[in-house]
């Protein structure tokens, strides 16, 4: 018998696991590209925004550049501690418990982490917490490593991973390019905020960009997935080691393709 695979969303324990390391994360995940955060600045009808998920803060301080006024929100204290070293505003808590007092905003969003939140009941606290004609945007950066790369890297992984994120990410992403695995979250989103009757849309807007890595700085960065983050060491730096074969044997260095897709709808 099949055991049913989770929603991400159930799987808190991945969610609410990258404080182990801010400062990795921080450092050595991707921003987001001037292009997808102005055009979401502009659709607001106001400053105001509610970052959901905010981590360290890296798309809150894209949106203060752009001129939003941010709160940050996550649930991961350690997160939420460096976000506010960082310069930004947060509280920590869990969006679809999360108490606003009533406050509202322009723009809800979240980068990264719209997964995390149960679709349903996070539309509904979205469209709660938004002001008329304000804006929910579930975005997240897909990286494509070139297909070669991402074979292998796959097959070196394949141990390390904890089972119940394995049986997460093996089925529906094997042999799949990176958006295909990504779909099914750009899907849940959508019929999320369909099912919450709240909205008008969605739509999905990309924006695409490259970034090329280094040996150092993709193993630098590896340990911040959701996969490996609860991994001891002695199951890590096996893996690590491996991937790191996989890039010298590719030259040292490769390039990402990267597309932000952000699904956005407005307040009906």
């Amino acid at each position: 018998m099949t055991t049913p695979v989770p929603e991400p969303h159930q799987v808190r324990e991945a969610a609410e696991s990258f404080g182990v390391d801010a400062a990795r994360y921080d450092r050595t995940r991707p921003s987001y590209p001037d292009d997808m955060i102005g055009r979401i600045a502009a659709a607001a009808p106001g400053p105001d925004l509610l970052d959901v998920g905010c981590g360290t803060g890296i798309s809150s301080r894209r949106f203060a550049a752009a001129g939003c006024r941010v709160l940050g929100l996550d649930a991961d204290a350690r997160m939420a501690a460096f976000a506010e070293r960082a310069g930004t505003e947060v509280e920590v808590g869990r969006f679809e418990e999360w108490e606003a007092r009533s406050r509202t905003f322009d723009a809800v969003a979240a980068a990264q982490t719209w997964h995390w939140v149960e679709p349903v009941a996070g539309a509904v606290k979205a469209a709660e917490l938004l002001r008329p004609d304000g804006i929910l945007v579930a975005m997240w950066n897909v990286a494509q490593p070139p297909p070669d790369l991402s074979r292998a890297f796959a097959e070196a992984s394949r141990e390390a991973m904890p089972p119940q994120l394995a049986q997460l990410l093996a089925g529906s992403n094997a042999g799949k390019s990176a958006m295909d695995g990504y779909r099914p979250m750009f899907d849940t989103a959508a019929e999320g905020i369909r099912a919450s009757g709240a909205f008008t849309g969605p739509e999905e807007w990309r924006t695409a960009w490259e970034r090329e890595y280094t040996r150092d700085e993709w193993l630098d960065q590896l340990p911040t997935s959701g996969i490996f983050t609860r991994l001891p060491r002695a199951r890590l730096d096996p893996l690590l080691a491996a991937v790191g074969a996989v890039i010298d044997a590719a030259g040292g260095a490769f390039t990402v393709a990267y597309t932000t897709v952000a699904v956005v709808a407005v307040r009906a």
